[in-house]
């Protein structure tokens, strides 16, 4: 096979950067699972927005903050920015937005913000936006999909990428020639035994950036997201209870039924309450009372987050629910600039997976769907502005080494914990 552009991932970044590139070229967009396996799916409580050019020195500050100011500064700026062209084009492939009775958006808070200007669409926001985007991306007649779909390795040659080899859904190993090739594989959450990502997300593209001397960055900032509903279930996908509850005046107490935090910290902070509090009670939960919220607008916002908890046996609006810390998102990964390039020519990385430090060491509730987008975007201009083709190999691929692919993965999976760890002992 051969393409303009590969894309390994079918998230709202991969996606989204389809959809920005021109109708003339190629596009190729392989996935490991479905399409609607992807955690952009997950996301429960929103996508930020700048409602207000107000609003844009406390956007700034609350992103810095959540981060512990190791945030790039620029790559901040350009997010937020970027945000209102960001909405409109949301809007324009259809995607529903909560308003108000006059029509209007209505806005919501979440941990560490100090305005409303997350918008939202119940409590599936990223599922709402990513089905959009693929039935968008559907619609393009350049643009091919193809599920169950594993990319293995990149071809490269003198630090320039030629496309990739992949393992379709027949178990065929097959290379693919692209001009350009998009790391868009997601997070690491499937390396984890405790995770709220799909398991089947485990860092693929951080394995192969090591593989070929591909710059990292900040591989250590795995954020742990303070509430998941706890289940005794081991290997089981966590849960999310999404920030937005708390936001809306969700309380969070001990086996004392007692207060113990700020339920607003921002995440890393919140978690180690939790944790400090599990252990002075020796137990393996804390609770969460949504009841502190009226019911009417627990319905309306939460009626994903009211059935689970109702097939788990809790309800809701009669008794509190357990919750436990559970990783959740990669602020690390593959570094790019901010037009998602990464160090090697012609290969970009896009959101999850990639890094130019908008997040610092903790990310700021509901800025993921934002920063995948935004730099997704930038990262199609550039990549069209390109003319560049996939020249032909002087040297095919020996696909020999992928034939044991339980080896292969293994190892893959053993390098990017390795790396995270060496990281951490530093």
């Amino acid at each position: 096979m051969d393409t303009d552009v590969l894309i390994a991932g079918s998230g709202c970044a991969g996606l989204y950067l389809a959809i920005n590139l021109p109708e003339n070229k190629r596009v190729t967009i392989v996935t490991k699972s479905q399409c609607d396996k992807s955690d952009s799916f997950l996301a429960q409580g929103g996508i930020c927005m700048l409602k207000d050019p107000a609003d844009f020195d406390s956007f700034f500050e609350d992103t810095l903050k959540a981060g512990h100011y190791e945030n790039d500064k620029k790559s901040v700026e350009i997010m937020i920015n970027s945000s209102p062209e960001v909405l409109n084009d949301l809007l324009s492939y259809g995607v529903d937005f909560n308003r108000d009775e006059n029509g209007e958006l209505t806005y919501t808070r979440e941990g560490a913000h100090s305005n409303n200007r997350i918008l939202f669409h119940k409590d599936i926001t990223g599922k709402e936006i990513t089905s959009k985007l693929l039935k968008k991306a559907q619609s393009l007649a350049n643009i091919t999909v193809l599920e169950h779909t594993e990319l293995l390795d990149i071809i490269e040659k003198d630090n320039r990428c030629f496309g990739g080899i992949v393992r379709k859904s027949d178990g065929e190993i097959e290379v693919i020639k692209a001009a350009h090739t998009v790391f868009a594989t997601g997070g690491i959450g499937g390396l984890f035994s405790h995770s709220t990502n799909f398991n089947h997300l485990t860092g693929d593209a951080l394995a192969i950036s090591l593989k070929h001397g591909i710059a990292l960055r900040d591989a250590d900032y795995v954020q742990i997201h303070p509430t998941t509903l706890y289940t005794k279930e081991k290997n089981e996908r966590s849960f999310l209870i999404s920030e937005s509850v708390r936001g809306e005046g969700a309380k969070l107490y001990g086996k004392n039924m007692k207060r113990f935090a700020n339920e607003l910290l921002p995440r890393d902070l919140l978690t180690q309450e939790i944790y400090k509090q599990m252990e002075r009670d020796g137990s393996e939960f804390v609770w969460e009372d949504l009841r502190t919220i009226p019911e009417k607008e627990v319905r309306e916002h939460f009626p994903n987050i009211v059935e689970h908890c109702r097939e788990a046996g809790y309800d809701v609006f009669k008794e509190c629910i357990p919750v436990v810390p559970a990783q959740h998102y990669f602020m690390g990964g593959v570094k790019i600039d901010y037009k998602g390039k990464t160090s090697m020519d012609c290969l970009y990385a896009v959101g999850e997976t990639a890094c130019n430090g908008v997040h610092g060491k903790n990310r700021l509730a509901s800025n993921s769907l934002l920063e995948s987008l935004v730099f997704a975007k930038k990262a199609a201009l550039d990549i069209s502005a390109d003319n560049r083709t996939a020249e032909n190999l002087l040297d095919e691929p020996d696909l020999k080494e992928y034939d044991d692919i339980k080896t292969l993965k293994e190892n893959y999976a053993k390098l990017v914990l390795d790396e995270i760890k060496r990281l951490e002992n530093k």
